[in-house]
């Protein structure tokens, strides 16, 4: 019998609802441990004792706790429970990770690019709460043994991804929608007040991207939202299953920012981790490997990929000064500036 899950039709129901407000009074460490029994009950026992942690990149208020779940066969498995989880993140990770208990081991779920999942629901102790019950990867997490392989590992896995969201769901709602031309004028206002290196030729850039926006904007803007980005594509947010053949399978995590957009995006995304250690990249150039694998998965690659791409680099390199505290280094600063110099001469009047 399948556990407790929620309709597994497009995550348009998870995925657009609330989770309800918890009562204050309650202080986090008893709301938790009072809501272990229900959860208990709710899993018809098979959930073991639970062992609470709480990760250094956590964000916000949830807690996670190890455990073991018993299957009806008797057989257990180690995994890793989360309460209270957010509407985005639950409509992703359920929809797409939920199967029968029975198909646990089956090639088709080891195969999956995300965790697979035991038991979830919406509900809990009376609260309007959304948890769910997920599969323990083995770790660490990849960003603890980047290599170009692991690159190429995340860019498949994300297309993967990619393909199953839309699967899923089909691509509707507002993207990613940004005020470029305050982030900019941010970045010219904040460079002075920064550590960042070449300040000069960041200021002298920074001019010349703010006079570029006209012709960049166009571009970025007209892009056809025709894919479920991850939002947050990281090695930091992938590992590995175990599957008794060689390194085990890529899955990504932390599903709490997909969003209709275009794919380049999440190809950007990893690229930009690099600009600082290009040489971890290797000969991969991630916008041409994620396309690569999307095509062979029969998923749209084509278009002015390259002008969007470089559109996307313009317009986050150039961000670099504004996002300088919170995640800004100087070899980053550097990295970013070269990109930010190549990419504007396509964008030259």
């Amino acid at each position: 019998m399948s556990e407790p899950a929620p309709d597994k039709q497009p995550a348009a129901k998870a995925a657009r609802r609330n989770v309800g407000d918890v009562p204050s009074s309650t202080g986090g460490h008893d709301l938790v441990e009072g809501l272990v029994a229900p959860l208990r009950l709710m899993c018809r026992e098979r959930l073991g004792p639970i062992e609470w942690f709480r990760s250094t990149w956590q964000r916000g208020g949830a807690a996670t706790g190890y455990s073991t779940w018993t299957f009806t066969d008797g057989t257990t498995a180690e995994v890793l429970v989360k309460i209270p989880v957010g509407p985005s993140e639950y409509g992703w990770t359920v929809g797409l990770g939920h199967y029968d208990n029975d198909l646990w081991n089956s090639p088709e779920v080891c195969a999956l690019p995300v965790p697979r999942v035991v038991a979830a629901g919406e509900m809990l102790g009376g609260y309007d709460l959304a948890w769910f019950i997920v599969e323990k990867l083995s770790g660490p997490a990849l960003n603890q043994r980047i290599c170009e392989r692991v690159v190429r590992e995340i860019l498949s896995a994300a297309a993967e991804f990619q393909s199953r969201a839309a699967a899923l769901r089909a691509v509707e709602g507002a993207g990613e929608h940004r005020d470029w031309h305050a982030l900019v004028a941010r970045s010219r206002e904040l460079l002075e007040f920064t550590t960042m290196p070449e300040q000069k030729r960041w200021a002298k850039c920074l001019q010349r991207l703010e006079r570029s926006l006209p012709r960049v904007l166009p571009v970025w803007e007209s892009r056809p939202f025709n894919t479920w980005c991850h939002g947050d594509l990281h090695p930091g947010n992938a590992m590995r299953r175990e599957t008794g053949q060689d390194d085990g399978r890529c899955v990504l995590f932390d599903l709490a920012f997909v969003h209709p957009g275009h794919w380049v995006e999440d190809a950007v995304y990893v690229e930009r981790q690099f600009w600082a250690h290009p040489e971890v990249l290797g000969t991969t150039k991630p916008v041409q490997e994620l396309a690569r694998h999307r095509k062979a998965l029969g998923l749209d690659s084509q278009g002015e990929v390259a002008r969007l791409a470089a559109a996307r680099r313009v317009l986050m390199a150039g961000c670099a000064p504004a996002w300088w505290e919170t995640e800004g280094s100087p070899a980053y600063a550097v990295g970013a500036l070269g990109i930010l110099e190549k990419h504007l001469d396509l964008f030259a009047s």
